[in-house]
């Protein structure tokens, strides 16, 4: 009998399309039938972003407002399996992934189905995935797998190339000094094999041991002090979110988020690390094994 698939995504840069066909090529080359659905804003965000346009979508990229995007029209009314490619944007899923879990086709695709989530983020997808778990159990569906590629290099170095490429659109080497920006070519290409693992539990029908085979092949791995990082500030850009969304005129607040951000980023977060690093980090290895492990999971 014959399996169908569904991919959504959502890619500006196109890395993400590039990660999703990817993954595809071992379903393809079984004859699995994949529907691949990119989806379209009404009102598309620009590609490269201006700074004031990139900061100013983090109220309703950390809120999950949804805005409004081009009909969709799928060509089965139910699937064997969903596959949700998605980015982070602001620690929380991009507008347009959370545009999509909001409507009420897709919720009713999702009822009852299997789900793999494949995150392509800077180096946090986290906070992202947890409010994404969460959004996945409302509707019914059933996470049997999350595979999260990253950019590998050094969180402050990334986050110089990331804004260049965001605010260039050209992904290469800031200044010849600066890494690469994205997941890098071998990690692409790499996610072919994360596919024949789902593909291998599809055709058997059993998803029990899928995310514990995925997380064998280093598909989902963590580090500590992104970790750390990461839990603090997810709660301090809620509170950054709730405070500028509705204002009348969020520009100066936008303005003062942005430089809180790069401070936080390049001034405070070194220091906090490395008090961590020394005074906390070795005393506390079973619970941050403990919390790595559940975020490795899918509960």
């Amino acid at each position: 009998m014959e399996k169908n698939i569904l991919i959504i995504y959502f890619s500006q840069s196109g890395q993400l399309t590039e990660i999703v066909d990817n993954f595809a090529q071992p379903f393809e080359s079984a004859g699995v039938y994949i529907e691949k659905i990119a989806l379209k804003l009404k009102k598309p965000f620009p590609f490269p972003w201006t700074s004031d346009t990139f900061f100013d979508a983090m109220p309703e990229s950390v809120l999950g407002i949804p805005v409004e995007l081009e009909p969709i029209e799928y060509k089965r009314p139910s699937y064997d399996l969903v596959v949700l490619a998605y980015q982070p944007w602001f620690l929380s899923p991009s507008i347009p992934t959370s545009s999509i879990l909001k409507d009420t086709h897709f919720r009713n695709i999702l009822q009852q189905t299997p789900v793999v989530t494949l995150i392509g983020a800077r180096n946090m997808w986290l906070n992202a995935q947890e409010k994404m778990k969460k959004q996945l159990a409302e509707t019914g569906a059933e996470l049997v797998g999350n595979i999260a590629l990253i950019d590998q290099h050094n969180n402050h170095l990334s986050a110089v190339s990331i804004l260049y490429w965001m605010l260039t659109g050209k992904k290469e080497r800031y200044l010849n000094i600066f890494p690469k920006p994205g997941v890098s070519d071998t990690d692409i290409k790499h996610v072919s094999v994360f596919g024949e693992t789902v593909l291998s539990h599809l055709q058997a029908g059993n998803w029990i041991g899928l995310q514990d085979s995925l997380i064998l092949q280093k598909a989902v791995e963590i580090k500590s002090n992104l970790m750390f990082i990461e839990q603090r500030a997810g709660k301090l850009f809620s509170i950054w979110a709730n405070l500028i969304y509705g204002k009348k005129n969020r520009k100066p607040w936008v303005t003062g988020f942005k430089y809180y951000l790069l401070i936080a980023l390049f001034i405070v977060a070194p220091i906090v690390v490395s008090i961590n690093e020394v005074l906390f980090k070795p005393f506390l290895k079973k619970q941050i094994n403990k919390k790595k492990k559940y975020y490795q999971g899918l509960n």
